[in-house]
């Protein structure tokens, strides 16, 4: 494809100079400077310009991408020691991102996130890959200047037949430079649903259309845990989008499987998932029902209906994507436990998640206990579970620990 439409980052850097507590996060390791932390800059940028920061003695701090039209002014992509920014550090920055995830296809696994974004040091920036093709998925537009470089050093650590472009709403509402979400920017799809493995289960994805690029991989290992607790259960997957937990809780063994969601399309897919592993013995000699609804409704009508579950799954969408919402999503995770409890046979599994990284991971478990226990419910944990390694965490950017899930049994 031609890029020649795409912008050319400025050949002079911008100076930034920041306020103290803006030092002490990016001495911190920390990826983002906000607008309002810059005190002093040496002219305009445009997107993808170079922004280099230094401290009130001017010495060099960090070095990152400027974006005029975001309040995250600066996604940082190294402290401490100046580096130029090209195709040389975009490669080994991809390649320290793919020496992680190595091991994944040997275990059965082709599809999962090849670049997270902060957490892989490359803000504001997914790579996902589906099988034989890549996702590539930009949260700002700076990455536009950097594109074809950013390519290039791809193609040097996991070239790839097809690439497909997703960009952010964001990014979308702005110039795009010809550009468009969903399009194929390297070779062909005949068709936008992609073939992948994962754990040697058979998926496909929408990378046209699809939610994020298609496919949530960061529950890999949970659905992976669910399926070694599945065994001769009957089990209630909610919110189970195009069927996740549902798939690996029928490997497991499941009796049966219920996936609950308020997306039709999104349960055709899961039943189709279960038809495309219908060679797994386990996944064919599974019962598998489908219920489209609301998931508090849905609850409360299987509780009507007095159904019990030796394993129950909920996996719900973020419910505080701003600090505004956090004590509306913990009522909201408060009334899903509550309503999830009584489905629960006695001695079965509970598994609750949440994704949002507003929510502090110790305010979610003890939400989760402290409504069982108003209800006259012990729960025994078995498990605190975090991030997946293809979604890595660091610990200067506490926003990145997003995902946690509790598996606990029920009494």
């Amino acid at each position: 494809m031609d890029f020649s439409q795409l912008p050319q980052p400025s050949e002079r850097n911008i100076a930034i100079h920041v306020t103290a507590a803006a030092e002490r996060s990016l001495r911190g390791g920390h990826p983002w400077l906000y607008d309002n932390s810059i005190r002093e800059q040496s002219k305009d940028g445009q997107a993808g310009d170079i922004g280099v920061i230094f401290d009130k003695k001017r010495h060099f701090l960090a070095v990152g991408l400027y974006d005029p039209d975001s309040p995250i002014r600066v996604k940082i992509l190294q402290h401490k020691t100046s580096a130029s920014i090209g195709h040389d550090f975009f490669r080994t920055r991809l390649q320290a991102a793919a020496q992680i995830r190595a091991h994944l296809p040997d275990d059965g696994t082709t599809g999962y996130r090849f670049v997270h974004g902060e957490n892989d040091t490359l803000p504001s920036l997914v790579i996902d890959r589906y099988g034989a093709v890549l996702v590539v998925k930009l949260y700002s537009a700076a990455w536009f200047a950097h594109l074809r470089e950013l390519l290039s050093a791809l193609d040097d650590i996991h070239p790839a037949k097809t690439i497909v472009l997703r960009l952010s709403r964001a990014v979308q509402d702005g110039e795009t430079f010809g550009l468009s979400d969903g399009m194929v920017i390297r070779g062909k799809l005949s068709e936008s649903k992609v073939a992948f493995t994962e754990n040697k289960l058979r998926f496909v994805a929408d990378v046209i259309r699809g939610h994020k690029t298609g496919f949530f991989f960061d529950q890999r290992e949970n659905r992976q845990r669910a399926m070694t607790l599945s065994a001769t259960k009957n089990v209630l997957d909610v919110f189970s989008y195009n069927g996740g937990f549902s798939l690996y809780a029928a490997a497991g063994g499941a009796k049966s499987v219920l996936s609950v969601d308020i997306s039709q399309p999104a349960l055709r897919d899961a039943r189709q998932l279960f038809e495309l592993n219908a060679n797994h013995t386990n996944i064919a000699n599974c019962q598998h029902e489908t219920m489209a609804a609301d998931a508090f409704e849905a609850l409360r009508q299987l509780a009507s209906q007095r159904r019990k579950f030796g394993l129950v799954v909920v996996d719900p969408p973020s419910f505080a994507n701003k600090a505004s919402q956090i004590e509306d999503a913990l009522r909201a995770y408060r009334k899903l436990t509550a309503l999830a409890l009584p489905l629960v046979e006695k001695g079965g599994t509970l598994v609750m998640a949440s994704c949002s990284s507003r929510i502090a991971p110790d305010d979610f478990f003890a939400t989760v206990h402290h409504t069982a226990q108003r209800h006259h419910y012990r729960l025994h944990e078995i498990e605190r579970t975090s991030h997946a390694i293809d979604h890595p965490l660091r610990e200067s950017f506490p926003e990145g620990r997003y995902l946690k899930c509790l598996f606990a049994t029920v009494d």
